[in-house]
């Protein structure tokens, strides 16, 4: 039976006149069915459906969180539109840049302008943005129209928080500073229909030092590796044929499971699942990478060709005072070490430019490392100074026009060298799997390489979903066009 379907029949089966259950997930299944009571009296009183629309901002793995939103409302009896001018509108938030969060302010602005106009009009934010006090304590004072703040720790409590708000007919506010819980089972509605995300763990235990998210993801924390099994087992069985799996640092996967399991070990589990044809991962620390994970990795046939290993720095001595634990020569050397194994493999990085106390001569050595190891791409970043990180208070901060210009001379360095190494590969015929239609030019499509880069080729939509052979004709920088190969 369809997933949502036997859902569906599990919440019309549920006595919401009894008590809540106290275990998870049945507690939120209860919630939802309760929610979906009003909604059905509502879409009644209206005589027309109640739209939803969630906003993500950040990372992938909160763009999996949104994913988890989106099914539970839709099984509360939501239905989605790419408007924010809707019944139910979420944000969900990073935290990552300050900026960003002066951007959300802006947007929960519009959000109250829409909501005078429709009063009954739902609100709510979420992520990692509102792990932070302030944050929260801004929105309680001057945006006291939002219906429900919560973080990054209870996102599967969506049901139960809508429902408090529904009886309260206030602001609902539940921001947990940490969890050791994981709950399975909730519904998740995917982007697409041939590929997913599937998150392996939550948390990181790093503490980079000018990174906010330990802080606010809380501690690192796996997910049993017979629930990835299962919950993998169970895509591939509805058509997706690539998956990525997800964490802050996917590296260190199973150190806190009762048993450990290897992140290299999960990586063997899933290359045998039936269906599954393409294996991603983000993100690795490189302090974490083991050979093990090397060897795997060379001998799984469905682990794309593609590792981003974030180096951020390419002087030891800021590396350091970034907290990354390894040197530059380590880095190096763990690149020697998967180029040996993987000769074929797509290296990309982050890079942070202007950190505290970087000089000329630390930041020379970052153009070096980009020359050496030859990133196929890598993306670079302005040091965004970010309050309760310690790099935020530490002396020597690097003057804005200095860091604007080391950062432009940077950029100009990893597009040669990426465009050196695309060019390496026009010509070859590869497996693409097609994304979308594409936007700018009818009659083409846009799919991946294993490698993770873009290829534009003419093609029907019936192709999209497809992992199809294609001449890489033509590179233009960080993209290919191509054509369809027959043979």
């Amino acid at each position: 039976m369809d997933k949502k379907v036997e859902l569906d029949k599990l919440l019309d089966s549920i006595d919401t006149g009894a008590e809540a259950p106290v275990s998870e997930p049945e507690r939120q299944f209860f919630y939802m069915a309760k929610c979906r009571e009003w909604t059905k009296a509502e879409k009644a009183r209206l005589g027309r459906e109640l739209t939803f629309h969630v906003q993500t901002f950040g990372c992938q793995m909160n763009a999996k969180d949104s994913e988890k939103l989106t099914g539970i409302l839709e099984e509360i009896g939501y239905v989605e539109t790419d408007s924010e001018n809707a019944d139910f509108v979420i944000y969900n938030t990073c935290t990552v840049r300050e900026n960003a969060n002066n951007r959300v302010y802006g947007r929960i602005g519009y959000l109250g302008t829409l909501k005078k106009k429709n009063p009954g009009m739902k609100i709510a934010m979420c992520g990692c943005m509102m792990q932070e006090e302030h944050v929260v304590e801004k929105i309680r004072r001057s945006y006291r129209f939002v219906d429900i703040v919560f973080g990054t720790h209870n996102i599967f409590k969506l049901a139960e928080l809508f429902y408090e708000s529904l009886k309260r007919g206030k602001m609902v506010v539940e921001v947990l500073q940490g969890t050791d819980m994981i709950v399975e089972d909730l519904p998740s509605e995917r982007k697409y229909p041939f590929k997913a995300g599937v998150n392996i763990m939550y948390g990181c235990n790093n503490f980079c030092s000018y990174c906010i998210v330990p802080y606010v993801r809380g501690r690192e924390r796996s997910r049993k590796p017979e629930d990835i099994i299962h919950e993998i087992e169970e895509l591939a069985a509805n058509g997706v044929v690539e998956v990525m799996l997800l964490g802050q640092n996917v590296n260190s996967y199973g150190k806190t499971l009762a048993e450990p399991v290897s992140f290299a070990k999960l990586l063997r589990m899933v290359n045998e699942v039936e269906g599954i044809r393409r294996i991603r991962f983000m993100t690795s620390h490189p302090k974490d990478l083991s050979d093990e994970l090397i060897q795997a990795m060379a001998e799984c046939e469905k682990v794309c060709m593609h590792l981003h290993l974030p180096v951020q720095s390419g002087s030891s001595r800021i590396l350091k005072a970034m907290n990354r634990r390894y040197t530059k020569e380590d880095y190096l050397a763990l690149v020697d070490r998967i180029k040996a194994a993987m000769p074929s493999i797509s290296l990309t990085t982050d890079i942070i430019v202007g950190f505290p106390g970087e000089t000329e001569e630390d930041f020379l050595e970052t153009v070096d490392v980009v020359k050496k190891v030859g990133y196929d791409s890598a993306y670079t970043f302005l040091y965004s100074k970010r309050t309760g990180t310690p790099a935020a208070t530490m002396e020597n901060q690097v003057p804005e026009d200095v860091a604007k210009e080391r950062f432009d001379r940077l950029l100009q360095v990893v597009t040669e060298v990426s465009a050196q190494r695309a060019q390496e590969d026009t010509g070859r015929i590869e497996e693409v799997l097609v994304e979308e239609r594409n936007e700018q030019e009818p009659g083409l499509v846009t799919g991946r390489l294993s490698n993770n880069l873009l290829v534009h080729f003419p093609g029907d939509t019936d192709l999209i979903g497809q992992i199809v052979r294609v001449r890489l004709d033509e590179c233009r920088g960080f993209y290919y066009m191509g054509t369809q190969s027959i043979r």
